[in-house]
């Protein structure tokens, strides 16, 4: 019998589906000992804490699939994973409602400063006059990238009667004039012209670092930054100077460069939102997340095609 090792927690009802037809073991293993081990599978799912990287695919002789419960797959080393002829897949929709409600919130709660006023009225103060917010009607929304997370976080914008405004060089044309968008060619007009910016761009060698002094010094400063994305893409140490020196206005970041992160000199600014890389936690996106990612396996050891799998037309290449 084929063995699925799940080596981050996935949806119950994921995890018993798969044990109808094979052997599955739920395991978090260290990367050392996940190195020894791999060798006995046949499939591995895994979330974002869990890394496969060269050597683990390497010591994978048995490897047929590699699943990502969820989007992102810069944690699994895909060309590595393709040499060697295994699929990898994701549940690439399992999350897109949870993660564009999360960065609405994230969004308003920048505008309204709500996370300082609990915490002063919590204290006994009532500063009332300090907290003067801002409406999101009529404000520009900058998008740097528009998939299926951001065409919902634009479905939401325009019921605030925001204005979308986008740079995405891969966006088809009729998805601008669906969201009464102007199409920013040069991103650096859409940081001069936006008052909020939300990104949604996959992490590669692309993005990464793509949001620094630059473009903070290209910003408003009534301008506000949300990342639900993927950590990396802005440069930490450069958002840290535009908060300290009042370059725009506020940030909030779910995700990290490195997590989980333990410390950081970012935590000392008030005008910096945080939360854990969360905003696909809800139970309704992990029950998808799994379900999706458990089919796709199940599809591959069944020697059939996934419909989710993100180097399907490497393989076919090589």
């Amino acid at each position: 019998m084929m063995k699925v090792l799940i080596a981050d927690s996935i949806a119950s009802s994921a995890v018993a589906k798969l044990k109808e037809e094979f052997e599955v073991v739920e395991h978090h293993y260290t990367p050392e000992e996940l190195l020894s081990e791999i060798g006995k599978y046949h499939a591995v799912i895994v979330r974002s804490a869990t890394k496969i990287p060269r050597e683990v695919i390497e010591a994978g002789t048995k490897l047929k699939v590699i699943g990502r419960a969820g989007v992102g797959v810069d944690n699994i080393d895909v060309g590595t994973a393709t040499k060697k002829g295994i699929y990898v897949v994701n549940s690439p929709r399992a999350s897109t409602i949870s993660v564009a409600e999360m960065t609405i919130a994230l969004i308003l709660a920048l505008g309204r400063r709500v996370v300082q006023a609990s915490i002063r009225t919590k204290r006994g103060e009532w500063p009332k006059k300090e907290f003067m917010g801002m409406e999101l009607f009529g404000k520009k929304l900058g998008f740097v990238g528009c998939g299926r997370i951001g065409s919902e976080v634009a479905v939401r914008a325009l019921a605030f009667g925001m204005k979308p405004i986008i740079y995405d060089p891969y966006l088809p044309p009729e998805l601008f004039l669906k969201f009464g968008a102007d199409e920013i060619i040069d991103l650096g007009e859409l940081f001069e012209k936006s008052d909020f910016i939300t990104i949604h761009a996959l992490l590669n060698d692309e993005t990464r670092g793509m949001i620094s002094d630059r473009e903070f010094d290209l910003m408003k400063p009534t301008a506000y930054l949300v990342n639900c994305a993927r950590g990396g893409i802005v440069d930490e140490e450069a958002l840290y100077v535009a908060l300290k020196e009042g370059k725009i206005a506020g940030a909030a970041l779910d995700v990290f460069t490195v997590e989980p992160v333990k410390e950081s000199k970012l935590f000392e600014l008030e005008n910096l939102y945080v939360s854990p890389h969360v905003a696909a936690s809800t139970k309704e996106a992990q029950e998808r997340a799994g379900s999706i990612t458990a089919e796709q396996i199940r599809l591959v050891l069944l020697g059939k095609l996934p419909e989710f799998c993100v180097n399907a037309r490497d393989l076919k290449q090589s």
